[in-house]
């Protein structure tokens, strides 16, 4: 009876949503001329409400967790910089009205929604709708967990019964989403070719085998944060989880300006007419400059034009007024912060060779003049540019490269098979760490090579190869070959090889956060779960403060929520083994 009721609250809180939004639409004159297609809104029962437009506002809502969660773990890893204005410490460099969307996307958008999509799916059979709404509520329930430590589940969604939720802890959540996770596998499982698929499903086409596949991947993905062998090995021998990247849990975005602006956050942030994000120094040269063979050569990432595009051939010797390297004038790296060199000596600081610029860990200098310096988000996975040495500047009105027809990577292929090398490392699971590992490194090599596809006109640009003058394709001059792969793949497992256990698993971890780019979350589990990779770049000042464990509660958590109380930034989610981090 207690459940009958609340699917009746959530039907109805989702019809008065959808009534909203449909008569906004009207108002403001959009395309809707199909209205007499589409179940009606104003019958107040599951028989009337439009389980599609139901789905697609659950999807919107999946992706805008996704993309507010990916900001701030992004940062806190290295992977973009994170820039308070004058500060240079963690307890200030992040403020909780920072993730109030983040809650209300989950618990006033995402949650209702899916337990009225459930509810409608369930008494009409749509056993697709049903299995893949609870998938997505499962990732986000275990996010939450990852990124806040407790939070409401048992409570929350009440509406007035309870106006004030408690909190459940993190590993409560984690076993009733398991049990979620269940549910929505039986369901995908007793699909058919006469199953009706959701309509606008951008995730898999209503595809029931594909969200199966999913359910099981996030099974793994707490199987390795909780550091459950026996549950991980159960999945691997099962064999129905994303192996491969047509298998790939992404969002897709579209190329559309305006009405809506479909486009890649990301691409969005570059390639308009504002300056953009700064991409983290450590993290750029972990592509460019940390890999070094036995004769002193750099072993250059081929993934890294794919990742990145520079806006000038070489940021370094420019003008002081244009940096904000906060201990000199100038990025002299014979003047490198002594405890960069504690680190690692050949860590860089301030900017990188070849025209790669960005900013240190928790730099809160001022912002100089120099946003057509920055190295900005390259083809994959936002759709912006492809690096041809074409040294431009990107602030265009969003008209160039793959104009942000990107993805969110949310587990991918090579997600899955660096969790088995890691586990094999970490938990003595049957796998061998080193053939997942190889496994990991050219599936997520391919997956960004494919992207050359969304730009057939740069790649086929006829250009003059500065090395011998003759005229070549920007593919012929600047994709990497198959022998180049092949040869970082075989630099990369010959160290593995020659590595101890600790060096062996810091090289997988560190694999894993090449491979990771567009996705922070993944990266913030893994330097908390594991502390790799080993030679993390430092803060910019040498004392500040604890790692951020967990993010603080949100503001409107707190101030509208008589029974929150807001934590420390260094409290721990529960599964965090609390390896001392930078």
């Amino acid at each position: 009876m207690h459940n009958s009721l609340n699917q009746e609250r959530s039907i109805m809180k989702y019809l008065n949503k959808l009534v909203v939004v449909l008569l906004v639409l009207a108002v403001s004159s959009c395309e809707i001329t199909d209205l007499d297609k589409l179940d009606n809104p104003n019958a107040v029962s599951p028989e009337g409400a439009s389980i599609d437009d139901l789905f697609t506002s659950i999807q919107g809502s999946f992706n805008g967790v996704f993309d507010g969660m990916n900001g701030f773990t992004r940062q806190v890893t290295r992977m973009t910089a994170m820039i308070p204005f004058s500060v240079y410490d963690y307890t200030n460099a992040t403020q909780p009205t920072n993730y109030d969307g983040i809650w209300r996307q989950a618990y006033a958008d995402l949650f209702p929604d899916v337990d009225a999509a459930v509810a409608i799916a369930e008494e009409r059979g749509l056993l697709i709708h049903a299995g893949a709404a609870k998938v997505m509520k499962a990732y986000v329930q275990i996010a939450l967990v990852d990124f806040f430590g407790d939070v409401p589940l048992t409570d929350a969604g009440q509406g007035t019964d309870v106006i004030s939720p408690g909190r459940d802890g993190g590993a409560a959540i984690y076993a009733a989403t398991e049990a979620l996770l269940d549910e929505a596998i039986a369901q995908l499982s007793n699909a058919d070719e006469t199953t009706t698929k959701p309509k606008g499903d951008v995730f898999y086409g209503g595809d029931a085998d594909s969200w199966l596949k999913a359910a099981n991947s996030i099974k793994m993905k707490m199987a390795i944060n909780t550091r459950d062998a026996g549950k991980l090995s159960s999945i691997v021998n099962g064999g129905n989880f994303i192996d491969e990247v047509s298998e790939d849990l992404q969002s897709n975005f579209g190329k559309t300006r305006v009405n809506p602006n479909s486009r890649h956050p990301d691409y969005n942030n570059s390639y308009e007419t504002t300056d953009g994000d700064y991409l983290g120094n450590y993290y750029m040269w972990l592509l460019v400059g940390d890999k070094v063979d036995a004769t002193g050569a750099t072993v250059t990432d081929p993934r890294l034009r794919f990742y990145f595009y520079r806006q000038v051939e070489d940021a370094t010797g420019l003008d002081k007024n244009v940096y904000g390297c906060h201990f000199t004038d100038l990025p002299d790296q014979d003047l490198k912060p002594a405890h960069y060199n504690a680190v690692d000596p050949r860590l860089p600081y301030c900017v990188l060779p070849n025209g790669y610029y960005g900013r240190d860990h928790i730099n809160g200098e001022g912002i100089p003049p120099d946003g057509n310096i920055r190295t900005v988000y390259g083809l994959y996975p936002a759709a912006g540019q492809f690096d041809d040495n074409t040294y431009s500047e990107t602030q265009q009105s969003g008209t160039t490269g793959g104009q942000g027809e990107g993805i969110n990577p949310i587990i991918l292929s090579s997600f899955t098979y660096f969790w088995r090398a890691e586990a094999a490392l970490t938990m003595g699971t049957a796998d061998d760490a080193r053939e997942m590992l190889e496994k990991g490194m050219r599936e997520s090599i391919d997956k960004v090579f494919s992207f050359k596809n969304l730009v057939p006109g740069t790649m086929s640009r006829q250009i003059e190869d500065p090395r011998t003058g003759e005229v070549r394709t920007v593919e012929e001059l600047y994709v990497p070959t198959d022998e180049d792969v092949e040869a970082y793949i075989t630099f990369v497992l010959d160290s593995y090889d020659a590595a101890d256990d600790d060096g062996k698993l810091d090289i997988v971890m560190k694999e894993y956060m090449i491979a990771l780019w567009g996705n922070g979350l993944e990266s913030y589990n893994n330097y908390r779960r594991t502390g790799k990779p080993n030679n993390m770049a430092p803060t910019l000042e040498p004392n500040p403060g604890s790692f951020i464990r967990s993010a603080y509660y949100p503001a409107v958590h707190i101030n509208l929520n008589s029974n929150a109380t807001q934590k420390d930034l260094t409290q721990k989610v529960f599964w965090d083994p609390g390896l001392e981090l930078r």
